[in-house]
């Protein structure tokens, strides 16, 4: 018995131990740095005065103001041909900043609006940015019935 309870303290002890030793370790471990990403949404597709009212939303998380970014689309109609290619001006977009942004395209049809797709960044600029962040980090999503991507 006098074994078995030595056994059982000298377990517990080393327990004990290597809890007291998790919060050390895990202190240890850098921190994962934060993703650089330019988020776009296509939030909504409304008709128009002038045809089809696309919304973004838009958050710049590159850890840079971008003074101008500028992006083609691809609009493809409900047979999936390619109806037209436009390209789209979200001005400045300052770091940490989440912008709405709306454009109407004159003549479109919201209805037979099958997809949009991103083509290339046209303009990518702000003090250090690399031109190309704009299309490496961008990450899309919508919240329409619309396929919206890269």
């Amino acid at each position: 018995m006098k074994r078995l309870t030595a056994s059982l303290r000298l377990l517990t002890s080393t327990f004990a131990m290597s809890l007291a030793m998790v919060p050390a370790w895990a202190q240890s471990a850098p921190a994962p740095a934060p993703a650089s990403v330019l988020s776009l949404e296509l939030n909504a597709a409304q008709p128009s005065e002038k045809g089809c009212r696309l919304t973004f939303v838009v958050n710049n998380a590159l850890g840079a103001d971008l003074s101008k970014a500028a992006f083609e689309i691809a609009l493809f109609n409900e047979a999936g041909v390619v109806d037209r290619l436009t390209v789209l001006d979200f001005k400045d977009l300052p770091a940490g900043k989440t912008k709405v942004t709306r454009f109407d395209l004159s003549g479109a049809d919201c209805g037979k609006l099958s997809r949009v797709l991103i083509n290339s960044a046209t303009e990518c600029a702000g003090s250090g940015v690399d031109p190309a962040v704009c299309m490496r980090a961008l990450k899309t999503s919508t919240r329409t019935a619309i396929a919206f991507g890269i």
